[in-house]
């Protein structure tokens, strides 16, 4: 009972880690996002030139590992903390460590993509992202006390 207890608070982050390589996968390259949100962009901004919707675009791509590492690594401390409450240093560290890690073999699985780059600075995008979710998680825990 204890083991399925365990596997079904972990579930969440497994999931999650399921969404992060299926957004690595060629489907999510800059050249299929493109073709959605380019034509997106300039609907919404339409005196918008190429090169504008080119870094709006390149933006966008780039919120979404942070963004995407940020919610991994709130998920990644629920699934740590187990039926406990509250926030700890040791968990959130845990939390980004796993982040950081998983986004490194991320990085590493997306070298075998020939429409993707592997980059050390998404990968660096993605720890900034996972260890900001545990510094607003670890400031919104202080000021509430």
């Amino acid at each position: 009972m204890r083991l399925r207890n365990r596997l079904k608070q972990w579930l969440p982050a497994i999931l999650w880690a399921v969404v992060i390589s299926a957004a690595s996968t060629d489907a999510f390259s800059s050249s299929h996002t493109s073709t959605v949100f380019l034509p997106l962009l300039h609907w919404l901004f339409p005196g918008a030139g190429p090169e504008a919707l080119e870094r709006m675009h390149f933006f966008i791509r780039k919120s979404a590992h942070f963004t995407e590492y940020f919610l991994f690594s709130l998920i990644l401390l629920q699934s740590l903390r187990g039926d406990e409450k509250g926030w700890r240093l040791r968990w959130a560290i845990w939390a980004v460590a796993i982040a950081a890690g998983y986004s490194a073999l991320d990085e590493f699985h997306q070298s075998f993509v020939p429409s993707r780059t592997a980059s050390p600075w998404d990968s660096l995008l993605d720890t900034t992202g996972a260890a900001a979710a545990q510094v607003v998680l670890g400031l919104w825990r202080f000021m509430r006390r």
